[in-house]
């Protein structure tokens, strides 16, 4: 099915979305916006990634800043929720915190054509263990600790295993609340694969959207869910978007001999050490990422946050809109803005070059 027609969905009209259009001026981060087109005239619609929520605001206020005639909705309800609804035709564009699988691409060619989707990284960020212990500002963490931890294993923050981590450190005798998205969360992809790949024998289930039911713990709903129970919960544990956390305190993970703390560098440091998916088109830019790096000063628990797109539209003002939108996120203002908005990674010149490329070649279908 392809995207001929935009039906509104309860996502859309979701009183999360994002709606921002404007009359020129100055970009988010106080600059002035470049590169806009004034004889664009429509609307976009996105569903997908909240982790993106930080840089979509900024993103959207500096296009629009340029593209007056342009009005883009984005409702941040979660990477799964924005694959199925861009698949399903509701949306020209989705955000997602882990690339399509094998299934979905196949279905990318049912609602965008032979050439499928597209799908390239617009954003990268570490993923915050962050933590609420009374009387505990630093944090060490293993791999198997911390998958220990979110599996219920570990149920006391005194626990030797903890202590291991931080032998100078005054731990309580607290019950831990590991909390984990309720949702289908790319994020949790994100966490899943990086615990997978560097304690496997501790984290024993399958990678997936969905955290494991019989690991306990407690559920909230999106990154602000989650961040918002760690912050009222003593004791509690959780992961989330670096952007997203503000002022909860963040654990610095063990890779190799060393404990490394999350940053945009640490983690551009890992995506540039990985390789792209195989087997896919020259349209996807998707990549596996290398979650059990040794590499000093990487932090690996990163996520890489993709854009998805359709290879064709069907008439040129989409095609036209879209890509004016993509090229600005991935241009080296758009980044700039989210990396100051939200801290993120800015893609490299490299990454970007090829990411244009695939921006370049979406045309009207038939």
């Amino acid at each position: 099915m392809k995207l001929k027609h935009l039906a509104p969905s309860a996502a859309i009209l979701a009183a999360g979305a994002l709606t921002l259009s404007a009359c020129g001026g100055t970009s988010a981060t106080g600059e002035e916006a470049s590169g806009g087109d004034s004889d664009l005239q429509g609307t976009l619609t996105g569903i997908g990634a909240s982790s993106q929520k930080a840089a979509m605001d900024a993103w959207t206020a500096d296009f629009a800043s340029e593209n007056s005639g342009v009005t883009v909705n984005y409702s941040p309800d979660g990477s799964g929720a924005g694959r199925e609804q861009f698949l399903a035709g509701n949306a020209q564009f989705a955000g997602s915190d882990a690339h399509l699988d094998d299934d979905e691409a196949k279905q990318g060619k049912e609602a965008c054509g032979a050439d499928g989707a597209y799908e390239f990284p617009v954003y990268i960020s570490p993923i915050a263990v962050t933590f609420n212990v009374k009387g505990v500002d630093e944090l060490n963490l293993a791999p198997s600790t911390i998958a220990k931890i979110f599996k219920g294993e570990i149920s006391k923050w005194n626990d030797k295993a903890i202590k291991a981590d931080n032998p100078d450190a005054d731990l309580p005798d607290t019950k831990i609340t590991a909390v984990h998205r309720a949702d289908d969360s790319g994020t949790t992809e994100n966490f899943a694969e990086y615990l997978k790949a560097t304690a496997e024998k501790d984290w024993d289930a399958e990678i997936s959207g969905d955290f494991p039911k019989d690991f306990g713990g407690e559920a909230a709903q999106g990154t602000d869910g989650v961040v918002q129970t760690v912050s009222d919960t003593d004791g509690a544990i959780g992961y989330a978007d670096a952007s997203a956390v503000g002022s909860l305190s963040k654990a610095k993970v063990k890779v190799g001999d060393e404990y490394v703390e999350l940053s945009a560098d640490a983690a551009s440091k890992v995506v540039d050490a990985s390789d792209k998916v195989k087997g896919r088109s020259e349209g996807d830019l998707a990549f596996d990422l290398a979650r059990d790096t040794t590499e000093s000063g990487a932090y690996p628990i990163v996520l890489v946050s993709y854009h998805v797109v359709c290879s064709s539209y069907k008439d040129q003002e989409t095609v036209d809109m879209v890509k004016a939108w993509e090229k600005f996120v991935v241009s080296e203002e758009g980044q700039k803005s989210a990396a100051e908005s939200a801290g993120s990674a800015p893609l490299s010149d490299d990454l970007r070059s090829q990411i244009e490329t695939v921006i370049d070649s979406i045309k009207v279908e038939g």
